[in-house]
């Protein structure tokens, strides 16, 4: 059996649940991350109080547990029902992914899926929205900080795994153009006031790599799409000392959108391939988290 892309595995444990008839109580638990003190840990928890409904929700467990989010009502298809099935789990990823949406800069917008197949990559989609929304969670609920710091770094790991970035290309399809702007600002803005938070707290601390991008490709075009936080860019040292805070503070809640397309052409030879690439396009863009896009570049 192949190794699991994401761990913990979201997709493997809501589909390997007992019967809900042999629950010995009404909810179970997943461990997402540990502390290292005596902070509590967190978990994610499936609720059924209900012969109608499930809930899923993000816990601390201190003395008593604390709820730092709980999703949408998600309704069993009759309530002799057992398990969860495909039309729950996308009831399920589609709430997840609409509420990590609402953490964002824009309110307006809503994820509506089309027809889908829990097939192929799906299972690994919905592990990086899960744990995407936790990540948010953590930086946004009041989650001890001891703990809060320990789980959004593990989350880090792998939200810029090798395997995420490969996974994001099948979760970008489905969001369409607009929704994936919308969540990567959300994403984008979330680690914003996280390296604040730090930066406020540790003068060492070292800006992590943030950049996110994909590869596509069609005939004659490859296209490189990436989105990057300003606040985790190198910059250049101005020659002024006269630094403008006004501007230093805008620019940290700003985020950079590129696209570089190159142009190819291939010949057959007799015992080769010519491939010949130009640059068709190579466009910056930065973009306000609470504001239109404020500059364009084109080259």
């Amino acid at each position: 059996m192949d190794a699991p892309a994401f761990v913990p595995d979201v997709w493997a444990w809501i589909c390997n649940l007992p019967p809900f008839s042999q629950w010995k109580t009404s909810s179970v638990s997943l461990c997402i991350c540990t502390s290292t003190t005596k902070q509590p840990s967190m978990f994610l928890s499936i609720n059924k109080n209900s012969t109608s409904h499930i809930t899923l929700s993000i816990v601390t467990n201190f003395h008593v547990p604390v709820y730092l989010w709980t999703s949408s009502p998600i309704y069993l298809s009759n309530k002799m029902q057992q398990t969860l099935d495909e039309p729950e789990l996308i009831q399920l990823f589609v709430d997840i992914i609409n509420w990590v949406l609402r953490y964002g800069p824009n309110k307006k917008y809503t994820f509506r899926l089309g027809a889908i197949q829990t097939k192929e990559n799906f299972k690994n989609v919905f592990n990086l929205a899960c744990l995407t929304l936790v990540f948010v969670v953590c930086i946004y609920e009041a989650a001890p900080h001891d703990l809060r710091r320990g789980c959004v770094d593990a989350l880090k790991v792998q939200l810029t795994s090798s395997n995420a970035k490969e996974f994001s290309k099948y979760l970008v399809r489905i969001l369409g153009a607009n929704l994936e702007e919308e969540w990567m600002r959300t994403l984008n803005l979330a680690t914003t006031n996280w390296i604040s938070e730090i930066m406020s707290s540790s003068s060492s601390f070292r800006i992590p790599s943030v950049l996110f991008s994909y590869a596509v490709s069609a005939i004659g075009l490859w296209k490189v799409q990436l989105y990057c936080p300003v606040i985790a860019m190198n910059m250049e040292e101005s020659s002024s000392l006269n630094q403008d805070e006004r501007l230093a503070f805008s620019l940290k809640y700003q985020h950079v959108e590129g696209v570089v397309q190159l142009a190819y052409k291939t010949t057959l030879r007799e015992n080769w391939v010519d491939v010949e690439i130009k640059v068709d396009n190579v466009r910056l863009v930065i973009t306000g988290y609470h504001k239109e896009k404020c500059s364009n570049y084109l080259i």
